[in-house]
């Protein structure tokens, strides 16, 4: 059996695979409450009790919400690490491997299938390029899929915590709350949940909102989003229109470095929620938007990915890979 994990600020995800090219089959997979556990090796157990019967794992892969240095991650958004080593002897797994999990959703991306994506822009896709996979969620988080050999590798990026780039005197106006508030404005603090209700706070200028008064900070990005789509809030609608267009921006940006001829996936959990705003042309003006390079981000192909198990899936085919080496 496989064993991968996507690990992330909110939730985690186990499951179990077996083998079939080029995608594992899944067998069984759950949904654990990331802040509700002191330790992954608690969520495994979870996951352990949970599945129900015995089960022998040939290799461990785990995408975790965090940079990887020496087999080790400590999230960003929770304040426990995850080790590779400690995974390999609490699973007793032979091969164990740790990936950002942006880097994982890269490897999934590249065995979705159609009706697990939502095409924004056709582009051309080259089969010779390199690719991206940018991600607003929890966080946000970047990798590269650089052509290497014939065959797109995933590395691994802390690009969300990068400075955020105003393209407007309004973004400008944004970027010096942010300073005030976190002494550096990066992506991050604009292009996640958290970064959504900064827009919010910045667009009603400290005034109190009907869609986030009382409510919960984790269900409070929905509520804007719903006022903003809805049409009820023409305050929350300016703050989902500036994340729409730096999201844009950002993801061109990012193709940009990779020369992502062979494509650019947006993914995440807050793109299919607010795909209507995504594709009414907002986010692709501001994608194109790159001077001398216009042309170029105008002929790759951008997508959406639906699937919010594509994480997972990319540390099984690790996982998969790494039981064949």
């Amino acid at each position: 059996m496989l064993l991968a994990g996507d690990v992330g600020g909110t939730k985690t995800l186990l499951g179990l695979f077996e083998r079939a090219t080029p995608r594992p089959r899944l067998v069984a997979a759950h949904t654990y409450l990331t802040n509700t556990f002191t330790s992954f090796d608690a969520i495994l157990d979870a996951f352990t009790r949970d599945v129900g019967a015995p089960f022998v794992v040939d290799a461990a892969v785990a995408g975790v919400a965090g940079p990887v240095v020496g087999g080790v991650a400590r999230l960003t958004n929770i304040m426990w690490d995850v080790n590779c080593a400690q995974v390999a002897a609490h699973l007793k797994a032979p091969r164990a491997r740790l990936l950002n999990d942006l880097e994982a959703m890269a490897l999934g991306a590249g065995v979705l299938g159609p009706d697990e994506m939502v095409e924004l822009q056709r582009g051309v896709r080259r089969e010779d390029g390199n690719a991206v996979v940018i991600a607003a969620g929890t966080g946000l988080g970047q990798a590269y899929l650089h052509r290497v050999n014939g065959r797109l590798t995933a590395m691994a990026s802390e690009g969300g915590h990068a400075e955020f780039a105003p393209r407007t005197d309004r973004e400008m106006d944004l970027v010096r709350m942010l300073r005030g508030v976190y002494g550096r404005a990066e992506v991050e603090h604009v292009l996640s949940g958290p970064g959504l209700l900064n827009l919010h706070r910045f667009t009603h200028n400290g005034q109190v909102c009907d869609a986030v008064d009382g409510v919960d900070p984790l269900d409070a990005p929905a509520h804007v989003t719903r006022l903003a789509l809805e049409g009820r809030c023409a305050l929350c609608a300016e703050a989902l229109s500036m994340f729409v267009e730096a999201y844009g921006a950002e993801a061109g940006n990012l193709a940009l470095r990779g020369v992502a001829t062979s494509g650019v996936f947006v993914g995440g959990g807050i793109a299919p929620k607010i795909l209507p705003a995504l594709q009414d042309g907002r986010f692709l003006e501001a994608f194109r938007a790159k001077g001398d390079m216009s042309a170029l981000v105008a002929t790759m192909p951008v997508n959406v990915i639906l699937a919010a198990e594509t994480g997972l899936v990319g540390a099984a085919v690790a996982a998969q890979e790494l039981a064949d080496a």
